[in-house]
């Protein structure tokens, strides 16, 4: 399949793809799809749960109960770890 995108689309997936983390063009425009199918799926539950989130976030910046960008990279990455741990763990079990 051949697609004709506009110069401002072009623009976009070449940025993201330059910006590193995609093997390739077609990774840039499957993961902007597969994150759209999924947002799409969402329940209103997981909507209203996120929403709670983002407003919990914001009412902490306000209070200045904010952390340095170098300590939430080390704690999202421990819980990348702790997640990909439990979902090796869940694998191995189904064996």
């Amino acid at each position: 399949m051949q697609l004709n995108v506009p110069p401002d689309l072009e623009s976009l997936i070449d940025k993201r793809h330059s910006a590193g983390g995609y093997d390739s063009v077609e990774d840039v425009l499957r993961r902007a799809l597969e994150a759209q199918d999924a947002e799409e799926n969402w329940s209103d539950d997981e909507r209203q749960a996120l929403s709670a989130h983002i407003e919990e976030g914001y009412l902490q910046a306000q209070r200045g109960e904010l952390i340095d960008g170098d300590q939430a990279r080390r704690e999202i990455e421990a819980r990348k770890a702790c997640s990909r741990t439990a979902h090796s763990s869940e694998l191995r079990s189904l064996k």
